[in-house]
């Protein structure tokens, strides 16, 4: 298994202070929180896990050869979701 960043995920990264060692360990121990079953080209998914004491939110994928594909990593906000950080508010 490799992990490939794409460009939107190493500028937002840099931007939001989170390392890839964090991205990589939410992807292995995190909890998956949701899938895109239907994205393309490869179903993606998000998962939710705590770096140094934070939650982090992974956009990930995986390809045929099971490749970890990250998309998009982020702290996510009470704004946008419940306490729980798991379910977002309508």
């Amino acid at each position: 298994m490799e992990y490939i960043y794409r460009v939107h995920a190493i500028e937002r990264m840099f931007q939001r202070d989170i390392y890839e060692s964090q991205v990589e360990d939410v992807v292995v121990n995190g909890e998956t929180i949701e899938s895109y079953m239907d994205d393309k080209p490869y179903p993606s998914f998000l998962a939710l896990g705590y770096a140094d004491g934070l939650a982090l939110h992974v956009v990930y994928a995986k390809d045929e050869d099971a490749n970890v594909i990250i998309i998009t990593a982020y702290r996510p906000s009470l704004e946008k979701w419940q306490n729980d950080l798991k379910t977002r508010k309508v």
